[in-house]
């Protein structure tokens, strides 16, 4: 039997911004010990909250800092969540102030440290799972994907090859030839979900690279991306920043070779839906574990 829910207390954030009207939005319980075994309960919150992710702290050690953290989108449990745990981690700090958090999530072990910035909203960043990557299947995985995407193989950036990228769930990374490909996304829903439950995959992380222009005080060193994620397998059609897709990608970037030294990749998500992100991703080439950072602010409620 399912728990009731309807007293459940749960806080709104968005993650990878400093605007409400920005970012991706999450539900935070961070008290949902009354729900520990009931993930048909969890489900259901997160339903009625009707966001990507609600993340749902379970057990919880206050004086270590460490806490069992689940994450369910509306339709299922998922493994990871970046977004949420930007989220989850800046409530944290909203509450207990700054410093650093554990996390045991279904992944494994996440680090997250979380600092004041400033007058603005909490800075969380995570350090991921280690990272992997490999070349996608041409036949079994990336053409059925391009059809699904109404996209060719023209589409794609021969430069930034299709890869599977995991840092707690595989995500297919496709590379957009042109900003204006990345742009018009007008894809099949049923088509497309049913490829990423068949091979396991948590979102398809579409990608443009911006060039940069060379610049000593450019963010990133010229790795500017521009990303879109399709999350149809959770019940969402695009999610506006997606935390998890990020470490994976500092996993794809340094399977390819693009990371000689220590790397800043700056990733714009949300712009082509109206909720503009920013996500700050840290990857060095001897570390297989990235580092995804961003700010989270409370969405106010009325009522």
């Amino acid at each position: 039997m399912t728990a009731p829910t309807t007293d459940i207390d749960v806080l709104h954030y968005s993650a990878f911004t400093t605007h409400p009207d920005g970012g991706n939005p999450a539900g935070v319980v961070l008290d949902a010990a009354a729900l520990a075994d009931d993930d048909a309960a969890m489900t259901a919150v997160a339903a009625r909250v009707g966001y990507s992710e609600t993340a749902f702290i379970t057990e919880r050690d206050e004086a270590a800092r460490r806490y069992r953290l689940r994450y369910f989108s509306p339709l299922a449990e998922v493994a990871f969540c970046g977004h949420a745990t930007i989220a989850t981690a800046v409530a944290l700090a909203d509450r207990d102030g700054p410093g650093e958090l554990i996390f045991d999530t279904a992944s494994g072990e996440i680090r997250v440290e979380t600092t004041a910035d400033g007058d603005g909203p909490s800075r969380a960043t995570l350090t991921s799972v280690p990272t992997r990557s490999r070349p996608a299947d041409p036949g079994a995985e990336v053409e059925p994907t391009l059809a699904a995407l109404r996209w060719s193989a023209d589409d794609l950036d021969p430069a930034l090859p299709p890869h599977v990228a995991f840092a707690g769930n595989d995500h297919l990374v496709l590379a957009a030839a042109t900003r204006e490909r990345l742009t018009d996304l007008d894809y099949d829903y049923d088509a497309l979900e049913a490829v990423m439950r068949r091979r396991g995959w948590t979102t398809v992380h579409l990608v443009w690279r911006e060039a940069g222009d060379g610049s000593a005080d450019e963010v990133t060193n010229g790795l500017v991306f521009h990303a879109r994620d399709p999350f149809p397998v959770g019940g969402v059609v695009e999610d506006p920043a997606t935390g998890a897709a990020a470490a994976a990608f500092g996993g794809y970037l340094r399977a390819l070779g693009l990371v000689g030294g220590p790397t800043r990749v700056r990733i714009r998500q949300g712009e082509d839906m109206g909720r503009p992100s920013d996500l700050l991703l840290d990857v060095t080439p001897d570390e297989p574990r990235a580092r995804v950072s961003g700010q989270a602010v409370r969405i106010p409620q009325s009522g």
